[in-house]
């Protein structure tokens, strides 16, 4: 197979169309240019110029494999000049999960973020809740997980990027949707709650379990659920209260009203960007030092 110095010399001299001229520009002398074109020559099995004491001329050949050296060569520049931007985070891909309710906070800045810092990286999206994105940090599928608060482990780096509010999502039609002002945590005493699961939205179970507990509030819990847009749907139907993130008020249900919910930690949803520390993607590594 023909080299990159043999390809890089026959175009010298293609263009050129003199040897002494396109070993000056190579910066060498003229036989080991000379030789590069006979073993090109021999490599390809044809006659690519031809040459005469006083001229050089491109062979029909020599004409068509012109055309086809430029490419490699261009081919041959394109793929280190990608290899590199890799190397330093310039491209490649990024894993992302999210949760449904990060979508409405955290997400759209860390897509901004990376649009305006990376624009030749890929973001890759997957919404998973936070024990399945645990999961798949733990097994490399996925590079950056914006989770709530949990246990992690030793191997997983967390960094707080939003403190919110909590917003009771009513019912239109319900007599506390019509009352204005942050509402306390006991109107809530005795009414149709929709809860979150214990296990897999465990963060906001465990949130608001501790909020009725110190208000010593007991709602009447119809159903538990894993997502906010599912809890939100149903109060949309008339189905409970729920209270939900703040940023949960940009889905737009015509049916619901939203307060503010007078609690003693004004913003006590938190939620985290996570990352295993054994991750060796330059892209995840560039894409942190601009957040």
């Amino acid at each position: 197979m023909f080299t990159f110095t043999q390809l890089t010399s026959f175009i010298a001299v293609a263009e050129e169309l003199h040897f002494t001229r396109a070993a000056e520009r190579l910066n060498m002398t003229q036989p080991p240019l000379s030789r590069q074109i006979q073993l090109l020559e021999n490599e390809v099995g044809v006659q690519l110029l031809d040459r005469t004491n006083r001229s050089v001329r491109l062979t029909p050949a020599g004409r068509a494999f012109l055309v086809e050296a430029r490419r490699i060569l261009r081919q041959t520049e394109q793929a280190t000049l990608a290899v590199r931007r890799v190397s330093t985070g310039e491209a490649g891909t990024i894993a992302v999960g999210f949760t449904a309710a990060s979508a409405y906070s955290a997400l759209g800045r860390l897509l901004e973020t990376a649009r305006a810092a990376l624009p030749g990286v890929e973001i890759l999206l997957q919404e998973l809740v936070t024990r399945d994105q645990l999961k798949a940090l733990a097994e490399g599928s996925l590079d950056l997980g914006l989770i709530r608060p949990a246990a992690v482990g030793a191997d997983l780096t967390a960094h707080m990027v939003v403190r919110e509010g909590l917003l009771a999502a009513l019912p239109a039609q319900h007599p506390l949707a019509a009352e204005t002002g942050p509402m306390p945590v006991a109107d809530l005493a005795g009414e149709d709650f929709l809860m979150y699961s214990p296990v897999e939205a465990r963060y906001f179970h465990e949130l608001l379990v501790s909020i009725f507990r110190t208000a010593r509030v007991r709602p009447v819990f119809t159903q538990y659920l894993t997502q906010v847009h599912s809890i939100l749907a149903l109060v949309d139907g008339g189905w409970g209260i729920a209270l939900v993130p703040e940023s949960a008020a940009r889905m737009r249900f015509g049916g619901i009203v939203f307060r503010p919910v007078a609690l003693p930690d004004p913003d006590p949803v938190e939620l985290n960007v996570v990352w295993r520390k054994g991750n060796d993607n330059p892209a995840l590594e560039a894409l942190l030092r601009h957040m």
